[in-house]
């Protein structure tokens, strides 16, 4: 039998149904890796006698002839998301001892759908990050290495823990948040896939805000098709959440392998951007031919408002952040630091339960939201927005996805390009704009570096149209046919 830890998400489900190996072996297996894998910094808070709790019921349901879409299959849930009466930090020292009291609306329709929880995932402090080096609980370690170099690389961010662990085969499936690209970008630099849906499409309720006009939940797996399981799990109308749009969820594993034949994949010419690696401009060309070899037609497309999504974003992000974290003030929930009276006692809370990354966004998004600055910076970054959102669609005129590069570089060693954090703001140069509007977008990787080191593509499509999206991912999936893995489990696969 295959080692349980390598199956896929769909090959784990049909071991189950034929009743191979049960959801407590399938759980123990990632258990026992999780153990052997701890340097890794993956999880914040390790759940296995919750998780051994779950597969019982799992293999109760299987005997009985009930199983669910994801019964028995163990999964890492970032810790972004409140898990009733379990521990849960965002990667913040502020947010240390707190124990939801309730449970987040997409962690809870997985647990209804019979996925179990091995840990929650670290990721940068409150997903303010590229990197998952910002997180008050160390530094998540990438299972990649650079070819000849021993030095631990970022798994990329804010999700890092999560990619991490489907990447170390120590969780099947994860869940993680985008909201400049913290579901892709990590995707990229640990070989696996991940996808950021359309805004609204998943519930935010329950899901630690940052900016709450741009987070979106989504999942990570190694493959198109698992990574379509997960988010027919989690998506879905939520009335507790007013940005949640109220649609069907299809049946996203169905596009998988239909033919993309005649279908219009854009290549919009401003992703091609000075001082990009030459590695991956050439991969991007690569994935062309790809989807050109599968039958696609190639567009060449305009997102001429894309080079100022960055600056954008960066106002509209720390402004949102600087609303939603106000509430961390050392009376209600979280850390307390008593001072001298009460501003006294927010300025100390504040300062011991922040960090610096949090404090910097947060002081530059209460800048351009005070008085003299609201509009000259707020309203004219609202203004970029709906015209970056107007050239995506516009280019959908055209065609029905657009490919894109993922990340400007393969995954850097921790402690590179920290010094400046502008140079760390552009690692998302690829996928905020996708954020900005809102769209769906899907990243996977499709080959590696001289290196060594994985490096992805990304399908961007139509709102609410993460069909068409799978459907193309699928095929450029089954083209780049990457295999490879990391460096530490190709020792235990020889």
């Amino acid at each position: 039998m295959t080692k349980l830890t390598s199956l896929t998400i769909k090959e784990a489900l049909d071991g189950l149904k034929k009743k191979e190996f049960t959801a407590t072996e399938l759980t123990e297996a990632h258990i026992k890796a999780s153990e052997a894998a701890q340097h890794l910094n993956c999880y914040i808070t390790e759940t296995y006698d919750h998780a051994r709790a779950q597969a019982k019921e799992s293999d109760a349901r299987y005997a009985k002839g009930e199983a669910k879409l994801l019964d028995g299959v163990p999964i890492a849930m970032k810790d972004l998301y409140c898990t009733e009466g379990i521990r849960t930090t965002a990667g913040s020292k502020i947010l240390e001892n707190f124990k939801p009291p309730y449970e987040s609306t997409v962690s809870g329709n997985m647990f209804s759908d019979g996925a179990i929880m091995l840990g929650k995932a670290n990721l940068d402090e409150f997903a303010m990050g590229s990197s998952n080096t910002t997180s008050a609980y160390g530094n998540v370690i990438n299972p990649w290495q650079r070819k000849g170099d021993n030095k631990p690389l970022v798994p990329g961010g804010s999700s890092g823990g999560s990619a991490a662990a489907v990447a170390a085969r120590i969780a099947m499936g994860a869940t993680g948040t985008d909201t400049g690209g913290s579901i892709r970008q990590p995707a990229a630099f640990c070989g696996i896939t991940g996808i950021k849906p359309t805004y609204g499409r998943c519930s935010r309720f329950g899901i630690i805000a940052f900016a709450s006009s741009l987070d979106q939940a989504g999942p990570f797996a190694r493959t198109v098709e698992d990574c379509a399981l997960l988010l027919q799990s989690m998506a879905g109308y939520d009335p507790k959440d007013s940005t949640s749009v109220n649609r069907p969820v299809p049946e996203y594993f169905k596009s998988i392998g239909q033919s993309v034949k005649g279908l219009k994949v854009g290549v919009p010419k401003e992703y091609r951007v000075d001082g990009a690696n030459p590695e991956i401009t050439k991969l991007w060309d690569k994935g062309v031919d790809m989807m050109k070899a599968a039958g696609a037609e190639i567009v060449d497309v305009s997102l001429p408002h894309t080079k100022y999504a960055l600056q954008t974003y960066y106002v509209i992000a720390p402004a949102e952040c600087s609303s939603n974290l106000a509430r961390y003030d050392g009376v209600r929930f979280g850390l307390r630091i008593d001072g001298k009276d009460l501003n006294d006692t927010y300025e100390a809370t504040r300062e011991a339960g922040f960090g610096k990354e949090v404090k910097r966004r947060i002081l530059i998004g209460t800048y351009v939201l005070s008085a003299g600055y609201y509009d000259a910076y707020y309203n004219k970054a609202r203004r970029v927005r709906k015209l970056i959102w107007q050239d995506f669609i516009n280019a959908y005129e055209k065609c029905d996805v657009l490919l894109t590069p993922t990340a400007p570089t393969p995954a850097f060693a921790i402690g590179e390009n920290e010094q400046d954090p502008v140079t760390m703001y552009l690692n998302d140069i690829f996928t905020v704009p996708a954020s900005m509007a809102g769209m769906p977008g899907i990243s996977l990787p499709v080959g590696l570096s001289a290196d060594g080191l994985p490096l992805g593509l990304q399908l961007l499509g139509r709102p609410f149209d993460e069909e068409t999206v799978f459907k193309a991912a699928g095929a450029l999936e089954k083209a780049a046919d990457f295999t490879h893995l990391p460096q530490s489990l190709q020792a235990k696969a020889a």
